[in-house]
C-alpha cells in the first residue's frame, strides 16, 4: 500500500496569503461576456461549456488537471492505492463547507461520483469496472476496483465536460437524467439564484468561507482564491454590441468574439486580445441516428463525404491563422491523433456526396438542422451544412434558435414532428476528445451523447482502452475507435480552431487553460 500525501508547505501557504493580499477586497466585480445564455444549470445533465463554466464557479473537485495535463488533489489531502491499483482510500482536506454552512462529506463524495458515472463517458468507463465506493467515515472514501481501471485519477480530475463536480449527497441523489433544482456547491463563488435572470444576467458571490489549497493555481489546479466580490455574466446575443461594450469599458471580459472583430478589438490600446489554449477546438457535425435520414449509415456517410474542412473554417474564422483542417477523430497533435478511416471526411465532395446519397435511394425527407444564431461559429457551421446537403440532394431545414433552446431540444429522442431534430453543430475542446473516453465518442444510445449511435465494437475497444496498461495498448485501441468512429459515420468532423478571448488590460491573473476560468481574477 503506498500513501499519497499533498500537505501544504509553509511555501505554499505564503504563496497562498500573498494571492489573498493581492485580491482586492472592496466590492470589486468582474464582469464577463460569456460565450452563451446560461440556461441549464446542472453540468452533470448537460455537456454545455457554459453549464460547465458554471460548475467550475460553484462546484470543486476531489482532484484537477494541471497545466500539463496531471491530476492533482484538490479537495483531497491524502490517499492510499494497493500495490495492484486495485484499491484506493480518499481523505477529504479540512475546512471544507458548502455554502449554506454544511461540512462536506464522504457520503456527499460518494453520491456525487455515482450520479457523475452514469452521465459521463470516462465516469461510465470507471463504474463499469467498480467493485464498491463507500463511505468509510465523514472524511474517508474507499473505492475499490472489480476489474483493473487504468485511469482512475484521470476520471476523478477531468477537467472539462461532464467535470465530477461534488454536491451535497440530497441533491447528487437527483435522477441523472433529471435536471437539479439545488444549487448549492462549496466552491469560491455562491450562486445567487434569486439575481439570475436567464436571458440576460447571472451573478455570483465570493464565498468568504472558501479555504483554497496553498499551491500556485495551473490549470484546474491549485489555489482557487476569489480575488473579486462579484463575477456578473450579462448575455449579449450580438456581437458587435458586446465587442462596444468591451471597448467602452462597460465589461471587462469577452469569452468568446468572433474572428471578424478581432482587427477591431486589437487596434484598442485598452484591450487585449490572445488565444488561451494551445490545443483549440474540434468542430463537430452531430446526427441523429435514431431518426430518418440519418438512421441509415449510408446516408450518414454520404453527407460526410459532402463535408469540406477548409469551407467550413474559413467562412467561421477566416484567416488560417486561427485554424486548420485536422481528419483523426483526436486533436491533432496529440498522442492517439492519426489519419485511419478518415477517406470520408478527406473527400469534401458535394458531387461524390450526391453519387453516394442516390445509391441510398434516399427518399427526400427532410434534414432538420438546429442553428443557434448567437453562437457565430455555430451558425456559419449550420449555414455551411444546409448548402452543402441541399447540393448533395438532401431537403433540408434550418431551425433558427439561441443555444441554450438547442442545448435543451437536443436530449429530445421525440420525432420531429414533436420537436425532435436530425443534425446540430458544436465543437469540443481538444483536451476532452483527446482519446476514446470522451461521451462525444459513446457507441452507447442508451448511455450515451446525443445522437445515440450504436456500435458494439465501438464500445470493446473503448473499454479496451480503459483498462489497457501500456502506450502501445492504448494507441492500439484508439486507433480501433476512431476506426468504428468513421465507419458508422458517428459525426462529421470540421477541424481544428482556436478563439480568442479579449478583456480589459485591467484584468489580472488570468489562468491559461482549455476552459475558462473566473478565480484568482483581479480588476485593477
Amino acid at each position: 500500500m503506498r500513501l499519497i500525501s499533498f500537505k501544504q508547505t509553509a511555501s505554499a501557504a505564503a504563496v497562498s496569503a500573498a494571492l489573498f493580499a493581492s485580491a482586492v477586497s472592496a466590492e470589486t466585480v468582474l464582469r464577463v461576456i460569456p460565450h452563451a445564455d446560461l440556461k441549464n444549470l446542472d453540468p452533470i445533465w448537460t455537456t454545455a461549456y457554459i453549464s460547465r463554466n458554471h460548475g467550475y464557479l460553484i462546484y470543486d473537485t476531489l482532484f484537477s488537471m494541471d497545466e500539463s495535463f496531471t491530476p492533482q488533489p484538490q479537495m483531497v489531502d491524502s490517499w492510499t492505492v494497493s500495490d495492484d491499483g486495485m484499491e484506493w482510500t480518499f481523505v477529504l482536506r479540512d475546512g471544507l463547507l458548502f455554502h449554506d454552512g454544511s461540512p462536506v462529506t464522504s457520503e456527499d463524495v460518494v453520491a456525487s461520483l455515482e450520479r457523475w458515472g452514469k452521465r459521463d463517458g470516462m465516469g461510465q468507463q470507471l463504474f463499469t469496472n467498480l467493485g464498491s465506493l463507500e463511505a468509510v467515515d465523514d472524511k474517508t472514501v474507499s473505492l475499490k476496483l472489480a476489474s483493473p481501471f487504468s485511469l482512475v485519477l484521470e476520471a476523478l480530475g477531468k477537467i472539462s465536460s461532464n467535470v465530477p463536480f461534488i454536491m451535497p449527497k440530497e441533491v447528487a441523489m437527483t435522477d441523472p437524467f433529471e435536471q437539479i433544482t439545488d444549487y448549492t456547491g462549496s466552491g469560491p463563488f455562491v450562486f445567487q439564484a434569486d439575481e439570475w435572470v436567464p436571458g440576460s444576467q447571472v451573478v455570483y458571490t465570493k464565498f468568504a468561507d472558501y479555504v483554497p489549497r496553498g499551491e500556485p493555481a495551473s490549470a484546474a489546479s491549485g489555489g482557487k482564491i476569489a480575488g473579486v466580490d462579484k463575477v456578473i455574466w450579462t448575455y449579449f446575443p450580438d456581437q458587435t454590441t458586446a465587442m462596444n461594450a468591451l471597448m467602452a469599458g462597460e465589461v471587462d471580459f469577452f469569452e468568446s468574439p468572433s474572428n471578424d472583430l478581432m482587427p477591431i478589438l486589437s487596434s484598442n490600446p485598452d484591450v487585449v486580445v490572445e488565444v488561451n489554449d494551445p490545443l483549440g477546438n474540434i468542430g463537430f457535425a452531430r446526427f441523429n441516428h435514431l431518426l430518418p435520414p440519418f438512421d441509415d449509415v449510408a446516408v450518414r456517410q454520404a453527407a460526410i463525404m459532402a463535408m469540406k474542412q477548409e469551407d467550413y473554417l474559413a467562412a467561421a474564422f477566416g484567416s488560417q491563422d486561427f485554424w486548420m483542417t485536422c481528419y483523426s477523430v483526436y486533436p491533432c497533435g496529440t498522442p492517439y491523433a492519426s489519419e485511419v478511416a478518415s477517406d470520408g471526411i478527406k473527400t469534401g465532395s458535394t458531387d461524390a456526396a450526391a453519387a453516394a446519397l442516390a445509391a441510398t435511394g434516399y427518399d427526400g425527407t427532410p434534414v432538420v438542422i438546429m442553428q443557434p444564431t448567437d453562437v457565430p461559429a455555430l451558425s456559419v457551421f449550420s449555414l455551411v451544412t444546409a448548402e452543402k446537403l441541399r447540393a448533395a440532394g438532401f431537403t433540408v431545414e434550418l431551425q433558427a434558435m439561441d443555444w441554450s433552446t438547442l442545448t435543451s431540444r437536443r436530449a429530445l429522442r421525440d420525432p420531429v414532428e414533436e420537436g425532435g431534430w436530425n443534425m446540430f453543430h458544436t465543437w469540443w475542446i481538444g483536451a476532452d476528445v483527446i482519446d476514446p473516453m470522451a461521451i462525444a465518442f459513446s457507441g452507447d444510445p442508451a448511455a450515451g451523447w446525443f445522437g445515440w449511435p450504436e456500435d458494439t465494437e465501438l464500445e470493446a475497444a473503448r473499454k479496451a482502452f480503459a483498462v489497457a496498461l501500456t502506450g502501445e495498448e492504448k494507441k492500439a485501441q484508439a486507433t480501433k475507435a476512431q476506426e468504428r468512429l468513421w465507419t458508422i459515420g458517428a459525426s462529421g468532423q470540421l477541424g481544428q480552431f482556436f478563439v480568442p478571448v479579449a478583456y480589459r488590460n485591467t484584468v489580472k491573473g488570468l489562468i491559461k487553460s482549455p476552459v475558462q476560468f473566473f478565480w484568482n481574477i483581479t480588476v485593477e
